[in-house]
Order: structure tokens, then sequence, then C-alpha cells
């Protein structure tokens, strides 16, 4: 956003103007009878906003059963692993025409280096993170950081939680623009009240007010945030964070059309990160919340269900102020 305030980026240009490897996508219709994918070119082209609200066609194979299948029969890697090879994945429906999250983020990234010419991680750390003072935030950690690192937990059938090792890899491919970032719940509550300041914090304007209130608009018209279905249980469950009203994206988030059910107002902005981190930015009452744990699979029912009584308990301790 900070780039499409400087117009060096357009929401409505081709995103092959600047990344060529996007200019001839390719569509997955499905696997033929001996196993092998069957792939035609894409009819539309790939525009700046289609990465930013995930309707490019780019999908996860977390939630895809048919990405899960093609990265078994090509042997091609994982995006979470940060290997380049992850960027031959193809799309799975046309651009425009779906809403499905993916890996758009992640070409994002590559978006944001082509046009700044730096690494993701030196770009995030001037621009954004250095002038909040957000020490303890990035891709690459030091030593005294790295013994702080929370240990992930893997939930079991009997609901008990067991440690296991995990580690984003200090040597990467690339950046992901997706993910991979080590952080705090206090340094990421500095950056949602940048947000939530409509750009400024502490004094440092890091975006437009105008741009910050673009983001909390719906930028897919009549297309639908839907259920996201998982296809590797033991990465993530099936999730919809509003099963029961439409929701929308923004720039580049979530944004529930209706009240939420544990006080938030309608036109928030939400997401959350795959070891059941979470947040939401409340632009009508005013408020910003963050909760982090370290849990596998994604969307675990006990985490969700304390997510939403901390979010039910702040908003009435606000009242009752």
């Amino acid at each position: 956003m900070q780039l499409v305030e400087q117009g060096r980026l357009k929401l409505e240009q081709p995103a092959s103007d600047l990344l060529p490897q996007l200019k001839t996508p390719q569509v997955l219709e499905g696997f033929d009878t001996t196993g092998h994918p069957i792939l035609r070119p894409a009819r539309n082209a790939i525009t700046v906003r289609h990465l930013l609200t995930h309707t490019s066609g780019f999908t996860y194979s977390i939630w895809s059963d048919r990405l899960t299948e093609y990265e078994k029969v090509t042997g091609m890697p994982d995006i979470g692993y940060s290997l380049n090879g992850a960027f031959a994945a193809p799309l799975e429906f046309e651009p425009g025409e779906r809403w499905q999250y993916g890996i758009s983020m992640d070409w994002v990234g590559k978006l944001v280096e082509a046009v700044a010419d730096q690494s993701l991680e030196v770009y995030f750390r001037e621009n954004i993170f250095a002038p909040l003072e957000m020490n303890d935030t990035g891709f690459l950690i030091g030593t005294a950081q790295k013994r702080r690192v929370a240990t992930l937990h893997r939930r079991q059938g009997d609901g008990s939680l067991k440690p296991e090792p995990f580690e984003m890899n200090q040597r990467p491919e690339f950046f992901m623009g997706g993910g991979g970032l080590f952080s705090t719940p206090n340094n990421y509550m500095t950056f949602l009240r940048m947000l939530l300041g409509n750009g400024t914090y502490r004094g440092e304007r890091l975006l437009r007010s105008e741009t910050v209130a673009s983001m909390f608009r719906n930028h897919i018209g009549d297309l639908a945030v839907g259920e996201m279905k998982t296809a590797q249980p033991a990465w993530s469950n099936s999730f919809d964070q509003f099963p029961d009203q439409a929701h929308k994206w923004g720039l580049s988030f979530d944004i529930n059309t209706e009240a939420g059910p544990h006080g938030r107002s309608a036109g928030s902005g939400s997401w959350a990160g795959l070891l059941n981190t979470y947040f939401w930015i409340d632009p009508v009452k005013r408020v910003a919340g963050s909760m982090f744990s370290q849990v596998l699979p994604f969307y675990d029912e006990r985490v969700v269900n304390l997510y939403g009584q901390f979010e039910q308990g702040l908003y009435s301790g606000l009242r009752r102020a």
C-alpha cells in the first residue's frame, strides 16, 4: 500500500508488468487417467488487486485436495518451506472469478522486491518495523531472540498438547510475503495501532488515512469469502470465521459485513496465522486485539473459543468503562 500511494504500483496493472513469470499462468483443470495434471492457459491476466484480494487463482495446498495431489505428482515443494520452486504452482480458477486464500501474498512479496529493488526483509525493516520500533519483528532473528522463541505444541486426540520442533528457515531461498515473520504480541499490537490510528502511531506516519480507509472496503465485489476446507488435517482444520454471515475481502484482510458475535463492529478487518495467531481491527469502535498461541493444527477449537472469550471480555469492559 505504501508503493501504491507512491504511484509505483497500481491495483489494476497486470502483475506480469513487474514479474514476467506471471505472463502465462496455467490453470489446473484436473488429472488424466494416468494421474498427470491437465493444464490450460489462463484467459485473464492476474492484476495486483487479484493478488492482494486472493482472487488470483493461486491457492494453498493445505486447503486444496487438487493442489495437494499436484504437489505429490510433480514433486513441487510447498510454499511453507521457502523454496522458489513453489512458485511453479498453477492456478485453480480464472483470475477474478472467485476468492480462495492462497500464495497470492507471497507473489505480492515478490512485487514489493521488484519495485523497491530490496529484499522483503530489508524493505519491511526500513519502512515498517524500524519506524514503529518493532524491534522484535523480522524474518531473521538474533541469538538472544532465538532463545525466546515459543515452543510449538500439537493438539493430540485426547485434547492434550505435545511439544514438537518447528523452526522457520533462517537461510531461506526467499522471504515469504504470506508468512514466516517472527514477532511478539506487543510488537504486533504496535502495527495494529498504526492501522487503528489511520496510518500513524507515535508520530510516525506509514500510510495516508485515505489509504487505510480503502483497506477496510470490499474489494471483491459480488464474490464472497467462504469456508476453507482442509486437505491436510495435520496442519489445519476446516474453518470459516463468520459461517452465518457474508464476509468480504479488503486490502488485505477479511471484512465482516455484519456485527461479529463477540462485539466487533461491522466493517472490521481480521485474519490469522497458521500456528493459531489471531488479530482484528475495529475502526468503528476504535479497538484492536491480537492473541498468539503456537499450536497445530490451525483453527484449534479451544484456542478459537478462548479468542472469542477474549474479544467478548474486551468489549464488555469497554461498555462498563
